[in-house]
């Protein structure tokens, strides 16, 4: 019998409650398992398809688009708190 030890996956969401940090996962016998502390979500998949099957995390979703850095040449003027004006 091969048992992984349970593990938190960061960032990840629950399905059923939407508790963000609560979703374990291990493995046991070629089948993946997770699960939910804060409620009574639970699944397992066989290993193969796991990795299809990713739980939506802020790591693994795109990011939103950025705005272009703004290329702006501009002036800095360096000001002397010890000399007066």
């Amino acid at each position: 019998m091969t048992h992984t030890p349970k593990r938190f996956i960061a960032g990840a969401i629950c399905p059923r409650c939407a508790a963000m940090d609560r979703i374990r996962s291990w493995e046991q016998n070629g089948i993946r398992y997770r699960d939910c502390v804060s409620c009574d979500f639970f699944e397992q998949l066989p290993v193969e398809e796991s990795a299809q099957d990713e739980l939506p995390t802020r790591v693994n979703q795109p990011r939103e688009t950025q705005k272009p850095a703004r290329e702006e040449i501009s002036t800095v003027k360096i000001i002397d708190p010890g000399t007066r004006h």
